[in-house]
């Protein structure tokens, strides 16, 4: 097996095992190896104590970032590492951290206090320490907690999405009694902070096994973003749709780029429909004004989840404009361009692309069409289309050497765009201001 450990990584073991205490590789970064991944962090467990960590490796800078948890980050060529005591946790009565910490010089009992089994292996002196079936459970793209789920669960809450995100991003199944325990126990996620609640949401959204995650867990989904749930079993009778609410929002996340704004946007894009249904006598169902109800709640829904006030601009304005028609024509998507500015264009055909996927056979043409916008799109702004006032010729320096004065001076910038994008005057210093003159 073909387990490449980095050389600043290697140095610290090598220091560590030369000052006599056992150290080796734990967790992450050894599921990760083990699937053919690069890790993004690489960690250490060490017999050492926090105190014997930085004597064992004083030729190194060591942070004393977490030394009641028994962790040192070490900087080595620049790259930090954490390296942390073997530790037994204690009770958890708060369902989020243990209450206290004791170090031993037991790996055994170290790997027996994580989560899940995949994430509860060790490598030293080339192979794996593998207790707990985390090799055979790796190969059968199983998640499974380590020993009795509801203990692992009531601990720290956050093991539920933690499964739920591994699920995602590795596409692996949830085993049969660890998925039951994730199901019973879901309402400990109340107790959990919401910024680890997003943490944990972002990286599940992005992951290529979303979609099944969110159908089969939608209960654990409902219990942090309760504004969700009437989406269940809402259905959608119309010629446009084959889902009821739910499953279509699952396709559509499915079906946007693995990124989390696009993704995050479809889980919440559809949020204000079972506030909104009709239904005709013929049974159509229709949810007229559901973006615009949708947006407020959405917003809501991020703040209380504290994500970054960027990612709640963006979300809310994607959920709010979901269902703004970018018409492939030069002259509207020039306006557009103006209105809304390119990176928000090209995000709401995003959108509508995932929206369309996750609808029925009968508007798949949409897809054709959306690409002509795009191609549109692009074609403006690589002919540097005039669709700001920063790219008009005239600046307002201009106007005021002409006498302009105050809200004078945007009115008439505003004017001039409107002239060059209608295509009755070039974009052109000269021809802009002698348009001014022959005007007035």
């Amino acid at each position: 097996m073909n387990f490449k450990v980095p050389q600043y990584v290697q140095n610290i073991l090598e220091s560590l095992h030369h000052a006599g205490w056992q150290a080796c590789l734990v967790g992450g970064c050894v599921r990760d190896v083990l699937l053919g991944r690069t890790p993004n962090d690489w960690d250490i467990a060490a017999a050492s104590e926090p105190r014997q960590t930085e004597q064992a490796l004083k030729q190194f800078t060591c942070l004393g970032t977490g030394m009641q948890h028994g962790t040192v980050t070490v900087l080595s060529d620049g790259h930090p590492v954490e390296v942390t005591t073997f530790r037994i946790d204690g009770s958890y009565s708060d369902n989020r951290r243990p209450d206290s910490v004791s170090f031993t010089r037991s790996l055994p009992e170290d790997l027996r206090r994580r989560d899940f089994t995949i994430n509860a292996m060790a490598w030293e002196n080339g192979a794996p320490v593998d207790l707990f079936g985390g090799v055979q459970d790796l190969a059968a793209k199983l998640i499974r907690c380590v020993g009795e789920p509801s203990v692992r669960f009531a601990e720290d809450g956050l093991r539920i999405l933690r499964a739920l995100r591994f699920a995602s991003v590795l596409d692996f199944q949830i085993e049969p009694e660890t998925a039951a325990a994730v199901h019973r126990q879901r309402k400990l996620l109340k107790n959990i902070a919401a910024e680890r609640i997003s943490t944990e949401l972002s990286k599940l959204l992005c992951g290529p096994g979303v979609g099944r995650v969110l159908a089969e867990f939608r209960d654990v989904i409902f219990t942090i973003i309760p504004e969700l749930a009437g989406q269940d079993g809402c259905p959608q009778h119309s010629p446009y749709h084959c889902f009821d609410v739910w499953m279509h929002t699952v396709k559509a996340v499915e079906a946007a780029p693995p990124q989390l704004l696009p993704r995050l946007t479809m889980l919440l894009h559809d949020i204000g429909k079972p506030y909104c249904r009709t239904t005709e006598a013929d049974g159509t169902d229709h949810f007229y004004r559901h973006a615009e109800v949708g947006a407020p709640l959405a917003e809501k829904v991020l703040h209380r989840l504290r994500f970054s006030s960027e990612i709640c601009q963006m979300v809310t304005q994607g959920v709010k404009r979901h269902m703004l028609f970018l018409k492939p024509e030069e002259r509207l998507l020039g306006r557009r361009l103006r209105q809304l500015g390119p990176e928000f264009c090209f995000f709401l055909l995003e959108l509508q692309r995932a929206d369309t996927k996750a609808q029925s056979q009968a508007v798949r043409e949409r897809l054709a069409v959306l690409d002509e916008s795009e191609a549109i799109l692009r074609r403006l702004l690589e002919k540097q289309t005039c669709f700001s006032r920063k790219q008009l010729a005239v600046k307002g320096g201009d106007l005021t050497a002409l006498g302009l004065q105050g809200c004078a001076v945007g009115s008439t910038l505003e004017l001039l765009l409107d002239v060059v994008m209608d295509g009755k005057c070039e974009n052109e210093k000269t021809a802009l201001l002698s348009y001014l003159q022959n005007k007035n």
